[in-house]
């Protein structure tokens, strides 16, 4: 089996991907090849930021690799988080400060209209291909649900009653934007890898 980097250590992410991957390819981890320093994410944009990613470590590793980045594009926030949704309440990163930031700046608007975009770079055997995947929901007013991460306890997909926070792993990857973007990554592995 074929080994590939997917450019992170986020365990919640690398199980999400290596269970839509079905054997096809060893998913492994910037750990598992060695990377323990922090990538570039100095882009603009996400497309920017997950190209930066897995040049990064291409040229660095020399292994096949894709990297992404997401982020949560709130209407009434004029696009907020977007780019900056890991890091929207402060360096820390921490998913509770985020959360209770964005509860706050939408404090009072009943638009509550929102998006998650994932945009994948996927270098395979130093060509480029990148891939995006997106869901639209709302932000809900309340925390709802214990399961997944970031902005999955607020964020209730369009057609749904639940939270992703609320739903099991297969339902959110069926849905969700890195799910979306995922498969078509897997696709094109099938048909080019």
């Amino acid at each position: 089996m074929k080994k590939i980097c997917f450019a992170t250590n986020n365990k919640h992410k690398i199980a999400e991907v290596s269970q839509m991957l079905e054997g096809k390819y060893e998913l492994v981890s910037l750990e598992e090849i060695g990377c323990h320093e922090e990538l570039p994410e100095e882009q603009d944009t996400m497309e920017g930021n997950s190209r930066q990613k897995a040049q990064y470590v291409w040229q660095k590793y020399n292994i096949s690799c894709f990297a992404d980045d997401s982020g949560l594009e709130v209407d009434a926030l004029n696009g907020a988080p977007g780019v900056y949704s890991a890091r929207y309440a402060g360096p820390q990163r921490s998913d509770n400060d985020n959360i209770n930031l964005l509860l706050q700046n939408l404090k009072g608007n009943e638009n509550r209209k929102a998006n998650f975009r994932t945009s994948i770079t996927l270098i395979l055997n130093g060509e480029e291909h990148q891939f995006e995947g997106t869901v639209d929901g709302s932000i809900t007013h309340d925390w709802k649900g214990n399961k997944g991460f970031g902005y999955d306890p607020v964020f209730r997909p369009d057609g749904y009653e639940q939270t992703f926070a609320e739903m099991s792993p297969e339902q959110k990857n069926a849905i969700s934007h890195r799910g979306r973007a995922v498969r078509k990554l897997v696709d094109f592995l099938r048909t080019n890898g």
